[in-house]
């Protein structure tokens, strides 16, 4: 088939058609005009590119309609191509969905959804996944349950609140086993653990390194945790500047040990310099602070064990 013929054909089958004959529905909570999940049980796939590409969140499946057909029901490429080629035409209504206006919530509709989760608690999915796949501390969860940081999402993932300088929840981190992003309509500014009115900041750039230093350094006196969100929105550069305006403020860069984490430690000098407050660059040993964390848990629990083996030789040897 020539290449003409086959680009009328992805132009005539959008991927949420093959998904819709499939099995799969629209999340719709979860979707935004950009990004369509898709789910079928514990399967999903994002579709992009209004319609024309997708990705498998949980492996590293992508591409067109024509990979999808493969994804979804094994074969070849001519296997693909009769598959797509009878579904010309087909589902319009399903093709065509659109998320709701509702992508664009209002501060209050954000709100709503985040004070309807249930904060996490001990023996939930979520608070397994952050103690035992994060080795998250339990004071640590502790402080930022009852900080009000944390809820429980969908699939054993974590909500870590994103709040303005008044507390107001404006989104959330989303991290799981297999998922991250952050939420539908909402607003990166940033993630706050610790005492608020402290002067010693540490910023980081995920709510779950946030918590991991914290967990390092003991939730430190006079000092509080920060996450970006990866990001550096207009509301998180203002929000910066607010807190290094404190008298006597310290910004404490503790982004990742690797060249975007050096980039970022930069920005965030250059930001200390035009406010005037003091500065100081805290490079974890590994690539961010949670697989530092999980160094010191894995270590420790070695050393338990096998101090455990060699006690009753070393006593031997001492009475000797």
């Amino acid at each position: 088939m020539k290449r003409q013929d086959l680009e009328i054909l992805k132009q005539g089958v959008p991927c949420a058609t093959l998904l819709g004959k499939a099995g799969f529905a629209v999340d719709a909570q979860e979707s935004t005009r950009r990004a369509v999940k898709w789910r079928r049980d514990a399967e999903i796939i994002i579709v992009t590119h209004e319609g024309r590409g997708w990705f498998d969140p949980l492996s590293d499946a992508k591409g067109d309609v024509f990979t999808l057909a493969t994804h979804l029901d094994g074969g070849d490429f001519r296997d693909a191509l009769a598959t797509v080629a009878d579904l010309v035409g087909h589902d319009a209504v399903i093709a065509n969905w659109t998320p709701p206006s509702a992508v664009r919530r209002t501060p209050e509709a954000i709100s709503t959804r985040w004070t309807t989760r249930r904060a996490p608690r001990r023996g939930s999915p979520t608070w397994t996944f952050l103690a035992q796949q994060r080795f998250l501390p339990l004071t640590i969860l502790k402080a930022a349950v009852e900080q009000n940081c944390l809820r429980e999402g969908p699939q054993g993932s974590m909500w870590a609140a994103h709040t303005d300088e008044a507390g107001v929840v404006t989104g959330w981190e989303e991290r799981g086993p297999e998922w991250r992003g952050f939420a539908t309509g909402g607003s990166k500014m940033l993630f706050r653990l610790g005492w608020q009115g402290a002067v010693r900041l540490c910023v980081v750039e995920a709510a779950i390194d946030a918590m991991s230093l914290a967990a390092i350094e003991g939730l430190r006196d006079g000092t509080l945790y920060l996450s970006t969100g990866g990001g550096w929105s207009p509301k998180t550069d203002a929000a910066l500047r607010a807190l290094c305006s404190r008298p006597e403020a310290l910004l404490v860069t503790a982004t990742d040990a690797n060249i975007q984490g050096d980039i970022f430690a930069n920005r965030l000098r250059q930001l200390a310099h035009d406010v005037g407050c003091g500065w100081q660059r805290l490079r974890p040993a590994r690539d961010d602070w949670n697989a530092v964390l999980q160094d010191r848990a894995k270590e420790k629990e070695e050393g338990r064990v096998e101090g455990g083996r060699d006690l009753p030789h070393a006593r031997r040897t001492r009475q000797g």
